[in-house]
């Protein structure tokens, strides 16, 4: 069975951009959990935004979703938002 490489999804994840800070979302800390299931050929992603009424989340889901949905052995991504526990620059590399 194929599996998903782990490093290309977080790759993958590198590439999505908060559009209002020129600061990779794994840099800032929104993704909280990636749960990948090779069975299913799926990746689960777990993330924030900087700000609950962020205009651009729409945006932000679509591009990870096809950012990880280019990874190889990648079917689908689904791409959960969370407020729990919310953001802070502490998360922040």
């Amino acid at each position: 069975m194929a599996e998903i490489n782990r490093a290309e999804v977080m790759d993958a994840l590198h590439e999505c951009y908060d559009p209002e800070i020129p600061v990779n979302i794994v840099d800032l800390g929104l993704i909280y959990d990636v749960d990948i299931n090779n069975e299913e050929g799926s990746v689960h992603v777990s993330m924030t935004l900087t700000a609950m009424g962020c205009p651009m989340a729409g945006e932000v889901i679509e591009e990870v979703q096809m950012r990880v949905g280019q990874v190889e052995n990648v079917k689908k991504c689904q791409v959960d938002l969370t407020f729990d526990p919310p953001w802070s620059p502490d998360r922040m590399t």
